[in-house]
């Protein structure tokens, strides 16, 4: 089981790595050794993400997400296939841990009498600053 939250964790079993060969960077190493990862992680029938958590982190996924509700990430940012993978998993957990914190409720306020009082004053003390600067007939 790995501990995503206090609250949720995923199953190994749920977790698919393949892996394919990493593009950029690593001379003759690239085309021989298998070290970029991708993961994949199917968010519409896991037990362990509870529905609201899933909603969001259907909007986080974005284009990470396929039609039928798998969340692929895929990892080359190291050479080594081990660093690789945790690379992945890691941004995996992060992604979910994102999704995990409710979204706090905006309540509209009014604003008081005394910041209405504020607003109106400076208003004046600006209105009055811009009066000054004004040409009147005869001042050349």
């Amino acid at each position: 089981m790995i501990r995503v939250t206090p609250h949720i964790s995923l199953d190994e079993s749920e977790i698919v790595e393949t892996f394919i060969r990493a593009s950029g960077p690593g001379g003759q190493n690239v085309n021989k050794v298998e070290s970029a990862v991708q993961l994949r992680f199917d968010l519409a029938h896991s037990p362990s993400i509870p529905a609201d958590v899933a909603q969001r982190l259907v909007t986080l996924a974005g284009r990470r997400l396929t039609n039928e509700g798998v969340l692929v990430i895929s990892a080359q940012k190291f050479r080594t296939q081990e660093r690789n993978r945790a690379d992945a998993l890691e941004r995996l957990l992060d992604l979910i841990r994102q999704a995990a914190v409710r979204p706090v409720i905006r309540r509209a306020t009014r604003p008081t009498l005394a910041s209405k009082q504020r607003r109106l004053t400076a208003k004046k003390v600006r209105s009055g600053v811009k009066t000054l600067r004004q040409r009147r007939p005869g001042d050349e």
